[in-house]
């Protein structure tokens, strides 16, 4: 069973978040905050109606400029804060949301990629919720008639199958993480001092236009107004913004790197899970070595492919950085989670930045 759709789902997120306000629907907030997990998605009364995504009051649908890839799936990302609270806005770091936020995002394939948004099937609904004790991550799987999605602690493995952007035929077995999966992606810090954050709402990642009922508007000016962020820029334009990975008007540098950002920099930095390898991959890193360049691994292995540098400047067939993007084996490939599948695009951006570098 699928949803039809009448146009692209940005706009129809949109359209939805503005009916949802009006309804006035409450959220469940002791679900969000409550010391275990609902069994259900249903139960935290994110959307008016669950199998359409159509949010509840308060429930804001947003995207990012350059999205994390995961086995081309669709995704359809909502952030919630409760009433009376508001988030932080931070140039040079995720929003310090309150206790009681959520963060949901809504994985789906259509049935043709080559009209995304329609005949969606929705295959898991991931949960990042601010409890008292911290951020909390919560798998659900979607039944087979979409009517609800069940809490499902050890993941899952889904055959997924539909027709691709070259007109060609897929079937893959998507992969649902368990929940220590979604919590190793989410980690900050070190020792003791480990954490768990969110990785995408950051004004980098959101500093863009969304389509809304009442006009194209940038999604930071859009939490501001909703009231759910507060020290936001006057000036979209004074706040930072990635380039978008396939916008092929904007410099390839600029393009590539922001692909390495939100696809790896979560665990590539001074203070995530792969800071030991000295190989930073934020867009704030300015120092060639730290993102890559002439960069050494600090340990040889299945990993390096026998290649010495991560990025060297010209080849990218001598690139670490290539090699394991360019694979599916477990030792090998990164990122390590949130994939089955290559992508081949991304491989070619990033095979297209490295080959024009001066060697």
């Amino acid at each position: 069973m699928t949803i039809r759709r009448a146009s692209k789902w940005l706009v129809a997120l949109g359209m939805a978040w503005a009916a949802a306000s009006s309804a006035q629907a409450a959220v469940n907030d002791a679900a969000i905050t409550g010391s275990a997990a609902p069994k259900a998605l249903s139960e935290y009364g994110f959307f008016d109606d669950l199998s359409a995504q159509t949010p509840a009051d308060r429930v804001l649908p947003y995207d990012l400029i350059t999205p994390l890839f995961t086995d081309y799936a669709e995704k359809l990302r909502f952030v919630y804060v409760p009433d009376g609270e508001t988030a932080q806005y931070n140039p040079d770091d995720v929003f310090a949301l309150p206790v009681g936020s959520a963060l949901i995002k809504t994985f789906a394939y259509p049935q043709d990629a080559r009209a995304p948004g329609e005949d969606l099937r929705l295959i898991e609904t991931r949960i990042l919720a601010h409890t008292p004790k911290g951020w909390r991550t919560y798998p659900y799987v979607w039944n087979a008639d979409m009517t609800d999605a069940v809490l499902s602690p050890l993941g899952a493995k889904l055959d997924v199958s539909w027709i691709t952007a070259d007109g060609t035929s897929r079937t893959i077995r998507y992969a649902v993480p368990n929940m220590n999966q979604c919590r190793s992606c989410h980690v900050k810090g070190t020792g003791r001092d480990r954490v768990t954050v969110p990785i995408g709402p950051e004004a980098k990642h959101l500093n863009k236009d969304y389509s809304y009922t009442d006009g194209i508007t940038n999604q930071l000016l859009k939490w501001t107004e909703a009231g759910i962020l507060t020290g936001t820029p006057d000036d979209p334009d004074d706040a930072p913004r990635i380039a978008r990975w396939d916008d092929a008007t904007l410099p390839i540098a600029d393009r590539a790197r922001g692909y390495l950002d939100i696809n790896c920099a979560h665990c590539h930095a001074p203070d995530g899970p792969a800071h030991t390898s000295g190989l930073y991959l934020d867009t704030r890193a300015t120092t060639p070595a730290q993102y890559g360049i002439f960069k050494r691994p600090v340990a040889a292995g299945r990993g390096s492919g026998g290649h010495d540098f991560s990025i060297n400047p010209g080849d990218p067939d001598s690139s670490i950085i290539v090699y394991r993007m360019d694979s599916t084996d477990p030792g090998i490939m990164m990122p390590e989670l949130g994939r089955s599948t290559i992508h081949r695009e991304g491989v070619a951006l990033i095979r297209e930045w490295i080959a024009g570098m001066d060697n």
